[in-house]
């Protein structure tokens, strides 16, 4: 999930919610069931375009500012170490390694001084590096995965003791029970054990080993519902039980997850008019209160379905996040995707930031990029050979 603190005007997301609801069809045809016959599509689902319009390139790449930071949106100065980690895996796929080592120098130049006190990067910070705060462990987690990217597409070593640092604090996390701490608040306050960014971190450090499995075993006993067949994210709160990212991100990480957990995500969709286009689209919500469409987390949606060859429901997702596209008001052809479609509320009445609706955000337009040409961020470096036994979502024991 993508956590945006109070003091930048973002939004703390660190849980998204549902309730327990039988699986129903969805008349927009943006998702069928599993259990009801698939009619042939017109087109070949075992073929996807990778063509991207430049137009969406050209606007991430204007982001990046002097410091090698890239800036989240257009009419702010801010910046979050889960867009930059994404920005760097995007410059990685498209091959541009000056962009990608932009945003790496610009951490690898401060980890002696920021990494010693806080183990890991503070999540947010202006573009120019000041007013740093909140340390989150998912987002880090995110950075470590870019660089692993990096090192294995280039061959390189260059930051290879970065990567070691933020993989021994990762590990560092590890509570008794197998979970893992989320970080600190900017108040000095623990961040709880967050679902999405423990298996963020599961993919992030290389291997399997106990580390692995007794991540593995929490998540069986903590945070799995064994009768949905899903990952929760806040078992403690039933109303809130599930998140969307949750559900996307843990079909991606672990790949023989049943494909079944993509389409109880229906328990989302909704339908909502686009503030800047006025069209009618269908997308996710980040809960079960449909009172906005998440773009971001429909295009994960989107690249989730990618990785079943359902390209049919893929692009349908993709048509709808398409009615959304905003030209930029300060690069010249040049167009992203706003956060969401429409404003209203992320986590239960808690408000989105006040231009969320209005002007393109990079992790929207970088998960568009990734949906629309076929790439899986998780690819890299994925466990495809867990142990049978502890694989718990297809074994009881």
């Amino acid at each position: 999930m993508n956590l945006r603190p109070v003091a930048f005007i973002i939004v703390l997301l660190l849980f998204f919610s549902c309730s327990k609801e039988d699986i129903s069809t969805y008349q927009e045809d943006l998702v069928v069931r599993l259990d009801e016959k698939i009619e042939t599509v017109s087109h070949k689902t075992n073929e996807k375009s990778q063509h991207v319009d430049e137009a969406f390139v050209h606007w991430i790449v204007n982001r990046q500012q002097a410091s090698g930071l890239m800036e989240s949106t257009e009419i702010s100065n801010f910046t979050s170490l889960y867009d930059n980690a994404l920005a760097a895996i995007f410059f990685i796929q498209e091959d541009r390694r000056e962009n990608a080592e932009k945003i790496f120098d610009y951490y690898y130049s401060i980890r002696e001084t920021e990494l010693p006190l806080t183990g890991g990067f503070y999540q947010f910070r202006k573009s120019d590096g000041s007013d740093a705060e909140r340390i989150w462990m998912g987002d880090n987690a995110w950075l470590l995965i870019a660089l692993n990217q990096y090192a294995t597409k280039y061959g390189s070593g260059k930051y290879e003791s970065l990567s070691l640092q933020l993989e021994n604090w990762i590990r560092s996390l590890q509570m008794e029970n197998g979970a893992l701490r989320g970080g600190t608040n900017s108040d000095g306050t623990e961040i709880p054990n967050v679902t999405e960014g423990m298996i963020t971190a599961f993919h992030a450090v290389k291997g399997y080993d106990a580390f692995h499995k007794n991540m593995l075993d929490f998540l069986k006993k903590n945070r799995w519902d064994e009768e949905l067949g899903l990952l929760m994210a806040w078992p403690e709160n039933p109303e809130y039980a599930f998140a969307l990212d949750v559900l996307s991100l843990s079909k991606l990480i672990f790949n023989d997850l049943s494909d079944d957990v993509l389409f109880q995500a229906n328990k989302f969709l909704n339908n909502q008019t686009a503030t800047m286009s006025g069209e009618m689209i269908s997308g996710y919500c980040f809960d079960q209160d449909k009172d906005v469409i998440w773009l971001e987390g429909s295009a994960q949606m989107a690249v989730a379905f990618n990785s079943i060859a359902r390209f049919d429901i893929s692009e349908n997702i993709m048509e709808n996040i398409e009615k959304t596209v905003i030209q930029s008001s300060m690069t010249d052809n040049a167009q992203g995707i706003p956060y969401t479609a429409n404003f209203g509320t992320s986590y239960g009445s808690n408000e989105l930031w006040n231009h969320t609706d209005i002007t393109p955000a990079l992790s929207s337009t970088l998960w568009y990029y990734f949906a629309k040409t076929n790439f899986n961020p998780f690819d890299t470096g994925k466990k495809d050979m867990l142990p049978t036994a502890d694989k718990f979502w297809e074994y009881d024991f």
